[in-house]
């Protein structure tokens, strides 16, 4: 059991993605359809990123994203541009609207995008806005895991899935290494596809590649290096609905923390069975890994209030040592850019809520 101290210190992050304004979100529809330059998009997004910034400073997070502001979702940022095959793998959503995955269709995978230079673009901005410049800055990034299944299951004439494998470990190792180097206070990989592999390999064999896929890309880093590297696992939370919600986290926390990784995001508040899944938590968190707990739900248009998440922290404290315990929101709150279901007073507010309750548990934590 977790137990009360003198020196309990709850560190809370966000997860990445912030509902975009309504000008970006038609700027990027504009875009699409040819109606506005690169440049004329790039302004609404270099709008949208300040304004996201300094909402963020205004709740008085410890630490903050740049919201995904510039990307076209969370996982397709490093192959926007490439000529892609619309056909890959569909994703179903519970409401019944469904996402559905690019495949490749050219040798020698190179990202387009690079998510340190996003995080370079957040630290300019925080520049301008703050007289102080050292407010830690999280930056996202995909999966290589995600990205694998983008090579077409018939294959790409003289590029051969291993050589494909070998391309991706190496732009993974560098997205994520561009955002140490960067700067980052933390660099978390989205891991989205992990619990919804059991419903396209119920055996669990998928899941077992995923995790082998994403350790050889960790595995690069020092232990030291991996103490500043997270991943992130949820359900889905596209236009209020997720993907793989009845999945039993029984199946697949175990893999999870199988991660070589120093910090777990975990979505937990809307979890019907939390204490459950806390047990499974205890069970399987290692000493050396942090666990952040879900204590806002981003698909719930209700705010939380300081008081619900100051006690779904003391339920995690009753189950996770206060030293290897953090907070964060169960997901972002709007991974693709068209996604219009959150407003984003809401997003900030849940924030607001995520930090003030965090500090209540943190209070009631030390004495």
């Amino acid at each position: 059991m977790g137990g009360g101290s003198a020196e309990v210190s709850l560190p809370t992050e966000p997860i990445g993605s912030i509902p975009r304004p309504a000008h970006l979100i038609q700027a990027n529809q504009d875009y699409a359809r040819g109606r506005i330059s690169l440049k004329e998009l790039d302004a609404h997004r270099e709008r949208a990123l300040r304004d996201t910034i300094e909402k963020f400073v205004a709740t008085g997070s410890p630490v903050i994203t740049d919201g995904e502001q510039s990307k076209p979702s969370f996982a397709t940022y490093p192959v926007a541009g490439l000529k892609l095959n619309p056909g890959g793998q569909v994703v179903p959503f519970a409401d019944g609207h469904t996402r559905q995955l690019p495949l490749l269709t050219q040798p020698d995978f190179r990202y387009q995008a690079h998510a340190g230079d996003y995080l370079k673009k957040t630290r300019s901005v925080l520049r301008t806005i703050r007289s102080m410049t050292d407010l830690p800055v999280k930056q996202a990034v995909i999966a290589p895991s995600m990205l694998s299944m983008f090579y077409p299951p018939l294959g790409i004439s003289g590029y051969s899935k291993q050589e494909f494998h070998d391309d991706l470990v190496n732009e993974a190792e560098a997205d994520l290494r561009g955002c140490l180097d960067a700067g980052a206070h933390k660099v978390q990989m989205d891991f989205t596809e992990g619990r919804i592999s059991f419903k396209l390999d119920p055996d669990g064999g998928m899941l077992r590649e995923f995790v082998a896929l994403n350790n050889e890309v960790l595995d690069r880093f020092s232990p030291e290096e991996r103490q500043r590297i997270g991943v992130h696992t949820c359900p889905g939370g596209d236009q209020d609905s997720t993907h793989s919600a009845d999945v039993d986290y029984k199946k697949f926390l175990p893999r999870f923390f199988d991660l070589h990784a120093g910090n777990f995001y975990l979505q937990m508040s809307s979890e019907p069975d939390r204490r459950s899944v806390l047990a499974l938590v205890r069970e399987h968190l290692k000493p050396n890994q942090r666990v952040f707990i879900g204590v806002t739900d981003p698909i719930d248009p209700r705010v939380e209030t300081p008081i619900e998440v100051r006690d779904r922290v003391l339920e995690a404290a009753e189950f996770i040592p206060p030293s290897q315990l953090g907070t964060c929101d169960d997901c972002g709150f709007a991974p693709f850019a068209d996604d219009r279901s959150t407003p984003r007073e809401t997003a900030f507010a849940k924030i607001r809520a995520r930090i003030e309750g965090t500090r209540l548990a943190e209070q009631r934590l030390r004495g």
